[in-house]
């Protein structure tokens, strides 16, 4: 179930305050270092892309026209909104496998349960756990809609003006949030593993580079199309400042008859969702487990 390099990690059972409890300590931390650092090369070289994505999920747009609303906001505001992304994705990466480590090590040694379900359950506690950074998703999102850019000027504004409103609306769109990650990550972390086992064997460190990347290339994409509608329901709920918290049944409803009821307009922008996934995972997934070899 585990990748090459956590089915080398270290099993056996260590006393607390020996010397061996430090080395587990360290081994953990040295997945919450590599969430972070594969965070912050995937977010700097995919962070346009994502932009006009979320513009085609947020209006249902074409790409063309995505693409052309980025042109017109100009190179200066190419950029905008990246710190809330960059703040949130190297946090939520670092917690997703970091307490995947954590809970799987602890519920393995606690529990007699068999090893899928509890590598499962480890999955979602992660991926509730990352939840708790909603309100950067909810700040990235107010910056990404060009409605919004004469309204906060910055990240550190937009956090600011949201206290007028109350500490619930820094957690606006926390039901598809929680939806989306603890299902994601039960079918990242159970298939990763046996993807790669089905790719040629690699025998360079180069070639596993390569696998390590077409698995999480494949992974990213297949689970960004079997949310796309989640997160399209998300970025509507996020975009919204002040007023009622409508239910995500609601909000879904509402954009399935403002888009005709058409399943291809609910997910428009998905293509390039797909593409963008390919990269972004597959670069996360090759940066972990290269660095996780290193450290």
């Amino acid at each position: 179930m585990d990748s090459e390099a956590q089915q080398k990690r270290p099993k056996e059972l260590v006393l607390p305050g020996s010397p061996g409890q430090r080395l587990a300590g360290m081994a953990s931390a040295k997945h919450y270092m590599c969430g972070f650092c594969a965070a912050f090369t995937n977010i700097a070289v995919t962070f346009p892309i994502q932009k006009a994505l979320f513009r085609q999920q947020l209006y249902g747009v074409r790409t063309r026209d995505a693409v052309r609303q980025l042109q017109r906001d100009g190179l200066r505001n190419l950029y905008r909104g990246i710190l809330p992304p960059l703040m949130q994705k190297t946090t939520t990466l670092a917690l997703m496998f970091g307490l995947y480590e954590d809970f799987s090590s602890l519920l393995l040694r606690h529990t007699s349960t068999p090893e899928l379900l509890t590598r499962s359950m480890a999955a979602v506690l992660a991926g509730t756990t990352e939840a708790i950074l909603t309100p950067f998703e909810r700040i990235q999102t107010l910056l990404q809609d060009y409605k919004h850019h004469n309204r906060f000027n910055n990240t550190f504004h937009a956090f600011r003006e949201l206290q007028h409103y109350g500490f619930r609306e820094y957690y606006r769109g926390l039901v598809p949030i929680l939806l989306r990650n603890g299902p994601s990550n039960v079918l990242f972390f159970g298939l990763r593993g046996p993807i790669k086992e089905c790719l040629p064997h690699a025998n360079t460190n180069s070639a596993h580079l390569i696998n390590d990347f077409i698995c999480g290339g494949l992974l990213g994409a297949m689970l960004g199309f079997l949310f796309y509608p989640v997160n399209v329901v998300k970025a509507r709920m996020q975009s919204k400042v002040g007023g009622d918290f409508q239910s995500f049944r609601v909000v879904f409803l509402t954009i399935w008859r403002e888009r005709e009821g058409k399943v291809t307009h609910l997910f428009r922008g998905a293509h390039l969702n797909y593409h963008r996934s390919i990269l972004s995972w597959g670069i996360i997934n090759a940066t972990y487990e290269l660095l996780l070899k290193l450290l």
